[in-house]
């Protein structure tokens, strides 16, 4: 077997490293993703930063397991093509534009909820609301509590990068025969990822809070990854870029 390509083992380590870290904070009750997650814009725990440190946190271990399984799988065949530069610029690309979308989403989705609100309502919850979701409560009302969560709650994982990197495999080698469980034949690379956006859009456009997965945040990174894929295809065209 080949040995991992640098960005694609690194990008490994650190995201492992990350979540380790996360746990061991944890027990002396610090909890990273307060500080390194990406908040909402209007949030006093925001800061630009966290366009770029949210995609190296995990909210579990399946999270960091699921986004690294997609890394290795796809990231490692892109690297092979593009080089290290590219991919990594590619990777991080995908990751804050995904962040850029989430923010997008989130502020129209605020100020919806706070239209139909009086100024002491949503001052209560920009007051409150932060100290109340710390102590595993929320305001009885379910706009405020919604007005709450999404004011107050952060965004974290690789995912944004990944759906990236799923795009661009799909792009790349869009007729590349696929296993995937449950599906009893493989299915063609481009129908794979097209799939999953018809599936995060509807997810998306549901609203499905209760899921807590940021699905825009995941057309995103797709998004971002299209018109790079695509800048860079027109700037260099038929340099480093193989279709099936």
């Amino acid at each position: 077997m080949n040995p991992l390509p640098t960005v694609t083992k690194n990008l490994l380590i650190i995201n492992v490293l990350m979540f380790l870290a996360t746990l061991a904070a944890e027990r002396y009750g610090i909890d990273l993703g307060e500080y390194l997650g990406l908040h909402f814009i209007l949030s006093e725990q925001f800061n630009a930063a966290q366009f770029f440190t949210y995609m190296f946190m995990h909210a579990g271990f399946l999270h960091v397991f699921f986004n690294m399984f997609a890394v290795w799988m796809f990231g490692r065949i892109l690297e092979q093509v593009w080089g290290p530069k590219r991919f990594l610029t590619y990777y991080l690309i995908c990751g804050i534009g995904a962040g850029i979308i989430q923010e997008l989403v989130t502020g129209i989705h605020y100020y919806t909820l706070q239209a139909g609100l009086s100024p002491e309502a949503v001052e209560a919850v920009m007051r409150e609301g932060g100290d109340a979701l710390q102590q595993g409560m929320n305001f009885v009302d379910p706009v405020l509590g919604n007005l709450n969560l999404t004011l107050h709650s952060s965004t974290v994982g690789a995912s944004g990068a990944v759906y990236g990197i799923l795009l661009a495999f799909g792009m790349l080698f869009p007729n590349e025969r696929m296993f995937i469980f449950p599906l009893p034949m493989p299915i063609k690379a481009k129908w794979f990822v097209i799939g999953y956006a018809v599936i995060e859009l509807y997810a998306g456009l549901a609203n499905n809070a209760a899921d807590n997965v940021a699905h825009f945040a995941h057309l995103g990174g797709m998004i971002f990854g299209f018109f790079l894929i695509m800048y860079w295809k027109k700037k260099n065209k038929g340099n480093g870029y193989y279709y099936n």
